[in-house]
């Protein structure tokens, strides 16, 4: 019986990286055996376990064979007579495919740590095209390394996981879980790329692929392309530090544009609530978590009019801040506001540029909050009033701070119409 570490930790410790969780591989032992030993069951496809000391998790040495369609469609063997490499065989890249014994000696069968050196992705062995959800991680893992190219002949493989049908047999979950964790690496726009490139994009998301040669207003996005476009925005949302709700609200803010007539290219008018219904549809279809679904069908249906904000009269900006819940959910409606910021600042050479409306918002959203509307209904009730009439003094008292708290005039060189960043109001 001897253990291993392997994959990520290996990769990680090779890179120069932080340790990572340490996963180990056991070869040589029955399941008998692990539990004589003290290891605490956990798997159950296949035989994985606990330590007794560490709670670390170890597997047992296994091969897997294709039985079937999708992530699931497999069989496992699991025996004593598995050997080491036998189980690296079945990891999907290189990179992953290595391991250390106790005594801290390289195992690299496949070439990883050469990999590791050239900078590439490359798949372990032709059985990398039997399960779809190795083109979701290669697709992450290059979000998390941009230096890092996809070999030749892996992007030839997924290709064929792609025209063979095998992304269409993935379970929602499982799509959602990659394509959060590549939105969250430093590079999203490359997870985006990676999967375009591989042609999986128009079948995972085809709202999102639809947005590429979509054409904009150039006087309002340099770099035209609506595509284009999304891609600095997930960069935007990176250099920011985005929590998952607003990169995932920054990828559906705009999908109504690929559902834009040609004939009214490169206006989008109206492209706003048509955003807001394909992210709930999208969101409904890969079974994403409510909040991203809320703030992404709030950011689509109000970023024209956050951007537009500079000119808006204190009565609008309520209207805005109640339209958003922001009243009830103050600190949803400020991810919104750093959704639309990431947006404005998503323009080819505008990665730096202001953006007022923000600190604005925040600022009318404390004033609004800092209301005592406790007072105004204790006082309406002395007075004799009840139901709607509560709520109208109340809506005035609101109204009142607001205005107090905000500049009266539009800033100075925000002509009418305008937003103040140069982008259109719609």
């Amino acid at each position: 019986m001897k253990a291993y570490i392997v994959g990520g930790a290996v990769r990680d410790a090779l890179l120069g990286l932080p340790a990572s969780d340490r996963d180990w591989v056991v070869v040589g032992a029955t399941p008998e055996q692990m539990l004589a030993r003290g290891y605490r069951p956990v798997g159950r496809d296949f035989p994985v376990f606990l330590h007794p000391d560490t709670g670390e998790e170890v597997a047992l040495a296994r091969t897997e064979r294709k039985s079937g369609r999708g992530y699931h469609g497999f069989a496992f063997h699991a025996a004593p007579e598995v050997t080491l490499q036998e189980d690296l065989a079945r990891r999907d890249l290189t990179i992953n495919a290595m391991a250390r014994d106790e005594d801290g000696r390289l195992v690299d069968p496949y070439g990883g740590e050469r990999d590791l050196r050239a900078r590439v992705l490359r798949h372990v062995s032709p059985a990398f095209a039997e399960d779809p959800v190795r083109l979701l991680r290669v697709a992450r893992f290059a979000a998390r390394w941009p230096d890092f190219g996809v070999a030749p002949e892996t992007m030839a493989l997924m290709r064929r996981i792609v025209d063979e049908g095998e992304v269409d047999h993935l379970v929602p979950e499982r799509v959602w879980q990659e394509l959060a964790r590549g939105l969250m690496e430093s590079h999203p726009r490359r997870l985006i790329e990676v999967l375009r490139e591989a042609g999986a994009l128009a079948r995972l998301l085809p709202e999102v692929e639809r947005l590429f040669g979509v054409p904009q207003r150039a006087e309002h996005h340099p770099e035209v392309d609506t595509g284009a476009h999304l891609l600095l925005v997930l960069q935007a949302c990176a250099r920011e530090a985005a929590p998952l709700a607003v990169r995932w609200a920054c990828l559906c803010h705009d999908l109504g544009k690929g559902t834009t007539p040609r004939e009214q290219w490169p206006r989008h008018l109206g492209h706003e609530q048509r955003s807001a219904r394909l992210a709930r549809a999208v969101g409904e279809r890969l079974r994403v978590p409510l909040d991203c679904r809320e703030l992404a069908d709030a950011t689509a249906r109000e970023h024209g009019n956050v951007h537009a904000s500079l000119g808006l009269s204190a009565t609008a900006v309520l209207r805005l801040l109640e339209r958003c819940d922001a009243l009830r959910r103050p600190q949803r409606f400020r991810e919104l506001l750093l959704a639309c910021q990431c947006d404005a600042r998503g323009r080819a050479g505008r990665e730096h540029e202001p953006y007022p409306q923000r600190a604005r918002l925040e600022r009318a959203l404390a004033a609004v909050l800092a209301a005592d509307t406790a007072a105004v209904s204790r006082q309406a009730l002395a007075d004799g009033l009840q139901g709607p009439a509560i709520g109208q003094r109340v809506h005035a008292a609101r109204l009142s701070a607001l205005a107090q708290a905000l500049d009266a005039e539009p800033p100075r060189g925000c002509p009418s119409g305008s937003t103040g960043t140069g982008l259109p109001v719609r």
